[in-house]
C-alpha cells in the first residue's frame, strides 16, 4: 500500500490504462505542455514526456472541439481520457455530449460504442459563478451516461481504472478540495483526501456504494466533498447520542438503491447532502425513489442539505455562506430525530 494524494491516484490510474492497452489517450487544454503544470490541477504532470504527445494530446481552448474529436476517436476503437479544466466548461460542449456520444450507441442499434472518459473538477473553491459549480445532476438527467463521483485516493483510482475500460462514455467528476494540489494548483480550504492505494491492479465496479461510517439511527447520503462533511457532523451528533451512518454512493449513474435501501429501511430516516443546489439537485431523485419505495419504513420525511437557489458567489465570506457543511448537516439531524 502507498499514500497517495487523489491528483496522484488518478495520474497513476492513467498511467496503468495507458502502459496496459495503447488505444487509451489524453486530450485536453494544457495537459501535455512541456515545462507546463500538467492540467488545470496537475493530474497529468509528466505523463506527455512519459508518452509523447502523439498519446497526451494539447487542444486549443475549445471544448466543443476536443469533445468531437474524442468522441469521433472512441467511435473508431480508441479509448480518449478527456479534461476539461473546469466542469463549468461542459456546457460548452452539451451538444456533442447530451445529443452525440450518450445517443450513438442507442441510434445505433448497438453497433457503435463510445468508450469516452471525461474527466471534469467540480465545486466551489473561490473561483466565482463560472467556475464553481457542481453539475452532477444535469448529466444524470441523460440516458446513456454514467457518472462517477470519487471521494478519495483510493475511489479515485479504482473507479478511472473502471470508467476507462467501460464501453459507455462516463463523466468522471473530481472535487478540486480533494485533489491534495500544492505550490501554485494549491486549493485554499483543501480538505486531506490522502489515501492507501494498493500497488497491485484493483478496479471498482460502478453502482457499488459504500457506508463510510455504520449508524442505526439516521442514514445519510453525501458524495465528493460533503462525504467529509457528513463524516464531521456524524461524530458531533454521536455526542449527542444520534448515530448516523454515512453512505457514499461513488457512482451516481449507476446508483445503488440495494444499500441505500438497506441503510433506510434500519434507521427510518434519510438526510441527503450535496454541494449542488436545493433545486433539481441530485439528491431531490434520491429522495423522490425512497419516498416510494421505502415509504412503510420511513419515521420523517427525507431532508436535504445542499446549496442556495443561486449561482456560486465569488466573496469568499458569501461562499463559505453558500457551500453546505456539518453545522448545517447537524441541525438538519437533529430536527429529524425525536
Amino acid at each position: 500500500m502507498a499514500k497517495m494524494r487523489m491528483l496522484d491516484a488518478i495520474r497513476d490510474a492513467i498511467r496503468e490504462e495507458m502502459i496496459r492497452d495503447d488505444r487509451v489517450f489524453c486530450i485536453g487544454e494544457d495537459i501535455g505542455i512541456s515545462n507546463g503544470f500538467g492540467g488545470a490541477f496537475q493530474v497529468t504532470l509528466g505523463l506527455s514526456d512519459e508518452f509523447g504527445h502523439q498519446r497526451i494530446l494539447d487542444t486549443p481552448i475549445s471544448e466543443a472541439g476536443l469533445t468531437g474529436v474524442a468522441t469521433g476517436a472512441a467511435m473508431m476503437g480508441l479509448r480518449p481520457i478527456a479534461d476539461v479544466q473546469y466542469c463549468d466548461f461542459l456546457f460548452c460542449a452539451m451538444d456533442q455530449l447530451v445529443n452525440q456520444l450518450a445517443k450513438l450507441h442507442y441510434m445505433s442499434g448497438g453497433t457503435v460504442t463510445v468508450p469516452l472518459v471525461m474527466r471534469a473538477p467540480v465545486g466551489a473553491t473561490s473561483r466565482g459563478a463560472q467556475h464553481g459549480q457542481s453539475v452532477e445532476s444535469y448529466f444524470m438527467h441523460v440516458p446513456g451516461l454514467k457518472v462517477a463521483c470519487p471521494s478519495n485516493a483510493y475511489d479515485a483510482k479504482g473507479l478511472l481504472k473502471t470508467a476507462v475500460r467501460d464501453e459507455d462514455p462516463v463523466l468522471f467528476f473530481e472535487h478540486k478540495k480533494l485533489y491534495g494540489s500544492k505550490g501554485a494548483r494549491k486549493v485554499e480550504g483543501a480538505v486531506d483526501a490522502v489515501g492507501e492505494v494498493p500497488e497491485e491492479e484493483y478496479l471498482i465496479p460502478f453502482g457499488d456504494a459504500l457506508i463510510r461510517r455504520p449508524g442505526k439511527d439516521v442514514t445519510i447520503l453525501a458524495n465528493l466533498l460533503m462525504v467529509y462533511e457528513a463524516h464531521a457532523a456524524a461524530e458531533d451528533l454521536a455526542a449527542e447520542g444520534i448515530d448516523c451512518e454515512v453512505i457514499d454512493p461513488r457512482t451516481l449513474v449507476p446508483f445503488d438503491y440495494d444499500t441505500l435501501y438497506a441503510s433506510v429501511r434500519k434507521t427510518g430516516r434519510l438526510l441527503i447532502a450535496h454541494e449542488d443546489t436545493y433545486r433539481m439537485g441530485w439528491g431531490a431523485e434520491i429522495a423522490a425513489r425512497v419516498s416510494r419505495d421505502c415509504f412503510d419504513y420511513l419515521d420523517a420525511p427525507v431532508d436535504r442539505v445542499a446549496a442556495p437557489d443561486t449561482p456560486v458567489p465569488f466573496s469568499p465570506p458569501m461562499e463559505k455562506f453558500y457551500v453546505p457543511g456539518a453545522e448545517q448537516i447537524v441541525k438538519a439531524v437533529r430536527s429529524m430525530c425525536p
